[in-house]
């Protein structure tokens, strides 16, 4: 059920159609004196009635008119007020600052080809990089959001790969920690006012995944292994990748890049409420 004198977080939001024809929006709000997350529809009346910032992950709001259906264990909002806004994420200064952390990593790269191809494909880039989000619901889901991702992946790096029994090239993984998620600056766009993350469609015409925009930008520069990281960080040809690491006898650096991108989506800053 829901409380008309509770506090609740904003989670996550997302706007749909309906076979109708007609808007949906998703909804998951934490009551914020017992921590119960609450699953709510919004239909298009309801959604125009709202102000569109309300709906912003991390906003403090209050439900003041709902209904609640038992069978599907969910809540039709009709009308809601916000009560505190929240940030969307980064500002100008945050990503200067973690963009001047990433180029020291590639300025500390031996091979100079290397260097020159990651320095150059960021700076193509670089606008985007700053700001768009590493996804749209699952992890670093805000302005900056690939930014602060892929710093972390880099640090992670940084923690485990003098232990590594197996030695691979350092200045490779540490290039595919930085361009693994570089489709994502085509692949999203977010709203500035409401923090609404959609997927460009310009992108879903060129392009599969992401991880396949990234595969063929390194693939055709002759960065083949770097490439194949790339390739194989989604882990599963479900979750979109292009390698799968349930085959048998891939080489180990297949791997690596995997489990650093996992651990900052399980443990970094994965949601605005960390920064």
């Amino acid at each position: 059920m829901f409380d008309l004198n509770a506090n609740y977080k904003v989670m996550t939001y997302s706007l749909g159609d309906t076979k109708a024809g007609t808007k949906m929006g998703k909804l998951q709000l934490k009551n914020l004196e017992d921590d119960s997350v609450l699953n709510c529809i919004l239909w298009e009346e309801a959604i125009a009635r709202i102000e569109p910032k309300t709906f912003r992950s991390g906003n403090i709001v209050k439900i003041k008119n709902a209904s609640f259906n038992e069978k599907f264990n969910n809540c039709l909002i009709n009308a809601m007020e916000l009560v505190e806004e929240a940030s969307l994420g980064l500002d100008v200064d945050e990503q200067e600052v973690i963009w001047n952390k990433i180029f020291e990593y590639i300025n500390n790269f031996k091979d100079e080809n290397v260097k020159n191809f990651v320095a150059s494909a960021l700076l193509e880039h670089e606008e985007a990089f700053k700001t768009v989000p590493a996804a749209k619901l699952m992890h670093h889901n805000y302005r900056g959001g690939l930014l602060q991702h892929t710093l972390e992946c880099l640090e992670y790096a940084d923690g485990v790969f003098d232990k590594l029994a197996v030695k691979l090239n350092k200045d490779e993984v540490y290039a595919a920690c930085i361009l693994h998620d570089i489709g994502k600056t085509l692949e999203y766009i977010m709203n500035p006012e409401t923090g609404l993350i959609e997927y460009r469609e310009e992108f879903k015409k060129d392009w599969v995944t992401h991880s396949q925009y990234g595969f063929c930008l390194c693939m055709n520069k002759g960065f083949k292994t770097i490439a194949k990281m790339i390739a194989a960080h989604h882990g599963r040809a479900e979750w979109g990748a292009i390698v799968d690491l349930s085959e048998k006898d891939l080489e180990p650096y297949y791997y690596i890049v995997h489990h650093l991108d996992d651990l900052s989506a399980k443990f970094g800053k994965i949601s605005i409420n960390y920064l």
